[in-house]
């Protein structure tokens, strides 16, 4: 039913975090956009056949990061891309994702330009599918 959102019980990650990452990347590729009605929690909670909190828990957590705004009687909607006021804390986040990357990398014996063509690979990736659009 959302074709930009895929959450999968199988997976080790918690099904709410599963919908804010999936919710987080179809906005940074284009799939949604500012202003793009998203779904009540009622309704996706249904159509994921998850728990009303679950789904409550992640919307809160992308109201928190500014990605969605509830607007009282409208319904949620993807935000205007506002910065949020935590960015310094969340770009020393990236940087430590980043890190772990690297020591994954290095276990795998990736060297540092194959990593950099895997990083270069997924943003192409990324680029084709915010041309071609939801």
């Amino acid at each position: 039913m959302y074709p930009w959102l895929r959450v999968d019980p199988k997976l080790p990650v918690a099904m709410y975090q599963q919908i804010v990452d999936g919710i987080k990347e179809s906005v940074a590729k284009g799939l949604l956009r500012a202003g793009d009605k998203l779904p009540s929690v009622r309704e996706l909670s249904m159509t994921l056949t998850l728990n009303h909190n679950t789904v409550a828990k992640a919307y809160q957590e992308l109201e928190r990061e500014r990605v969605i705004e509830v607007v009282r009687g409208r319904g949620t909607f993807v935000g205007e891309g506002v910065l949020p006021p935590d960015r310094e804390e969340r770009l020393r986040e990236l940087r430590g994702a980043l890190e772990r990357l690297l020591v994954e990398a290095h276990h795998l014996q990736v060297g540092e330009a194959e990593f950099l063509a895997l990083v270069h690979d997924v943003l192409v990736s990324w680029r084709r599918q915010k041309e071609v659009g939801p």
